[in-house]
């Protein structure tokens, strides 16, 4: 027998996306109107990290910063696509062995490209 998908069959994810969103508009509403609205020269300045801020913000960063993270988020996504072939390693047999190998080698070029192209250093 096929199950059917019907527009009912909905109603209680709906219901919930509801209740949660109007909980968060309550919330932020009440919050509002019955929080403390004292306002003093040190909750208008602009805050960081406890550290005074000092020139324009919209300096240009280094774009070795950004390649590193990029590079970071690029390599620790590769290793999320290991714990699947972990967890099924005796199923795969050979075939499987093979193609993490391929998976592997593909990852180590690409690791010693971006060292040979001197991405890391920070000099």
């Amino acid at each position: 027998m096929e199950a059917q998908s019907l527009p009912v069959n909905y109603l209680p994810i709906i219901f919930q996306m509801l209740v949660a969103i109007g909980f968060v508009v309550t919330t932020m509403f009440v919050t509002h109107k019955i929080g403390p609205k004292r306002q003093t020269k040190d909750k208008l300045t602009p805050f960081e990290s406890g550290i005074e801020v000092v020139g324009n913000a919209r300096t240009p960063a280094s774009i070795k910063y950004f390649l590193v993270a990029i590079l970071f988020v690029l390599f620790d996504v590769e290793v999320i696509f290991m714990y699947p072939w972990a967890v099924n390693f005796r199923d795969m047999g050979k075939t499987g062995m093979i193609e993490m190998f391929i998976f592997m080698a593909t990852l180590l070029a690409g690791f010693i490209y971006v060292i040979k192209k001197k991405a890391l250093d920070w000099d």
